[in-house]
């Protein structure tokens, strides 16, 4: 058994054992529809070899509206119908199960858009909003149960192959399976089974025989005073396995949203113990692991392994949806890595980012987005001067239309600051490899990069040091972040570390994180890292460094940096303090280099702080241009 080979789901095989899950994506429209976006986002991971596909969640009743545009199944119908089809079409010869994902929120939902109260087995108040949710009365509870059967019989009239009923994060039925969250008094709290028991029996009931019944299952909420832990999810799936075809094992509860679907902070292929577990629980059905697994080498390793019979590689293939395709050929380089950074595929949040991939800017734009490696009809001789993510990936682009690419570097490394700093050195290697088979040639230590007759260039020179907001006073020891992070200066072995942080973001804290308690993070926020609240990594941030005893002078503006200390003053009182620093590192915004006479493009940070999507994605566009 290897994860290529077919998976047996009842009486339903998948061609291969890649499941692509549920994800919120803010491609839908203003009516909670499926829209033409979907059906290009999910068509292109059927194309690209997945195996399994399961869309988005869809809210299986009016009282449930958790975000603004989460789809709602009754009006799914027409939306489900053009992805199976387009999928299956992708496919033909081992077409995906396509699989609806049927969810209600429950209290972990939003009043914002229904303004109305939400539905929870008790009143458990929401932990972000606070929001404290109405019980539900005996007509609720049968109404949302009533509400996934007619879900899951629209879903398979649709064309659909099955349903995925969701016990995991955002979840009422999770709600009802935990103490956390329900402390009811009568049949539905004294058994807390018999909610998602009710569900998945009306599900199959509503369903013709031959269709695929999954359920997503937290197996350990994180909070063993009260709620579902692996021991529990053992007895849970003891008895609920059997009503399904397949179960997915996740984790997080009410309280550890963040922990379903973490970040770089933690390692991949966390949940493979509580999986293992679930899978000797589950008897006979198949169990499939999720848990930032992002690397096909670790995902075949748990199947042959035992540890599961598939795995969900969700953000892998965000990051690249050809992945099952180019494992298939055994062309595992020229798989795109995820960077698990959680910056633009975490998408639930009242901005309503539309979801993409830092390394992969077409995820969520498939149905506008050109053909980036399209062949150019005019091949020319091209320069890059540069070689940072804009710059590699400029030329990769390039040379894939068929331009002659050469890459100059005034370093000796490549990479710039997404080499050194944060988790894109991953990417950064991978960019790397696939210019040297390009046969691209990357030189470094460059000092004239004047380009030859006929050259186009392109600069991709990156950022500097950029005006600093405060004095410096002769003798005082203050460095760039970046040359810290490039290994170009060494910080003093004793005393305290001040980093300058007026962006909030993730840069600092790592260094905060690993400076302990001589790291002194001075933000004008109210708390540090504030940037981090769209990754999910805003709270586990801060609690990583008051674990770690950093100190965090927060409302504080950098004012004076003297040799041995730093004076600060608080932005609303105007009150300044001396505090004692050894050394201060700027972890400020950089500036532009200065733009170079004979360029005829220019992408990255040498036109604006650019993060790593933005450069690729400016990159891109200038490649395609050429």
């Amino acid at each position: 058994m290897g994860l290529l080979d077919p998976l047996q789901l009842g009486s339903t095989t998948a061609p291969n054992r890649v499941m692509f899950g549920p994800i919120v994506t803010n491609l839908g429209d203003d009516e909670r529809r499926f829209t033409a976006r979907h059906t290009a986002f999910y068509s292109r991971r059927a194309s690209g070899g997945a195996g399994i596909i399961v869309t988005e969640g869809a809210s299986v009743h009016p009282s449930d509206w958790p975000y603004e545009r989460a789809p709602l199944a009754s009006l799914c119908g027409p939306g489900w119908q053009a992805i199976a089809s387009a999928c299956h079409a992708a496919s033909p010869v081992s077409p995906p199960l396509v699989i609806a994902s049927l969810d209600h929120a429950g209290g972990q939902g939003s009043s914002a858009y229904s303004q109305a109260p939400l539905w929870a087995p008790s009143r458990v108040p929401e932990v972000n909003s606070r929001e404290v949710p109405k019980r539900m009365e005996e007509d609720d509870i049968a109404a949302v149960i009533d509400g996934f059967a007619a879900a899951a019989a629209l879903a398979i009239d649709s064309g659909c192959d099955g349903v995925e009923i969701n016990a995991g994060q955002h979840s009422l039925v999770r709600q009802f399976l935990s103490g956390l969250t329900n402390h009811r008094g009568d049949a539905w709290g004294a058994d807390r089974l018999s909610f998602a028991r009710a569900v998945l029996i009306a599900a199959r009931a509503a369903m013709p025989a031959g269709r695929v019944l999954g359920l997503r299952l937290s197996c350990d909420e994180l909070a063993p005073w009260a709620g579902i832990t692996p021991e529990i999810a053992t007895s849970i799936a003891v008895e609920l396995a059997p009503l399904v075809d397949y179960l997915v094992v996740v984790r997080g509860s009410i309280f550890t949203v963040e922990k379903t679907r973490p970040d770089f902070h933690e390692p991949p292929g966390f949940n493979i113990d509580l999986t293992r577990n679930m899978r000797s629980a589950a008897g006979s059905t198949p169990v499939l692991l999720q848990g930032s697994v992002v690397s096909w080498d670790q995902a075949a390793w748990a199947v042959d392994d035992g540890v599961c019979d598939g795995v969900e590689m969700t953000r892998a293939m965000l990051a690249d949806p050809s992945l099952v395709a180019k494992a298939t050929t055994g062309s595992l380089s020229a798989i795109r890595p995820c960077l698990r950074c959680n910056q633009t595929c975490q998408v639930r949040d009242g901005r309503n980012p539309i979801i993409t991939c830092v390394v992969e800017p077409s995820t969520g734009f498939e149905s506008t987005d050109p053909d980036w490696h399209s062949p150019t009809q005019r091949p020319r001789e091209v320069v890059i001067v540069g070689a940072g993510v804009a710059g590699l990936e400029t030329a990769r682009v390039a040379a894939a239309r068929g331009h002659q690419v050469r890459v100059v570097e005034q370093t000796s490394t490549v990479g710039g600051v997404a080499a050194v700093a944060g988790p894109g050195a991953t990417y950064v290697q991978w960019l790397q490899t696939q210019l040297s088979e390009a046969g691209v040639s990357v030189t470094t230590d460059v000092a004239d990069a004047s380009p030859r007759p006929g050259e186009i260039v392109v600069q991709c020179t990156g950022g500097q040091t950029g005006h600093r907001p405060f004095d410096v006073e002769p003798s005082a020891v203050i460095v760039d972040i970046t040359d810290v992070r490039a290994g170009a200066v060494v910080l003093p072995d004793t005393g305290d570390i001040v980093l300058f942080d007026p962006i909030g973001g993730p840069i600092a804290v790592a260094l905060a994180e690993e400076l302990g308690e001589r790291g002194v993070l001075v933000t004008h926020d109210q708390i540090a890292g504030n940037e981090l609240s769209r990754t999910g990594d805003l709270a586990p941030a801060n609690a990583r460094l008051q674990q770690r005893g950093v100190r965090i002078e927060r409302r504080s503006l950098l004012r004076v940096v003297r040799a041995g200390s730093a004076e600060l003053e608080d932005r609303f009182t105007g009150e300044r303090r001396v505090i004692a620093a050894a050394a201060v590192v700027d972890c400020g915004f950089r500036e532009p280099t200065p733009p170079l006479p004979f360029a005829h493009h220019a992408a990255g940070d040498c036109v604006a702080p650019r993060t790593i999507l933005e450069a690729t994605l400016e990159a891109r566009r200038i490649a395609r241009s050429l």
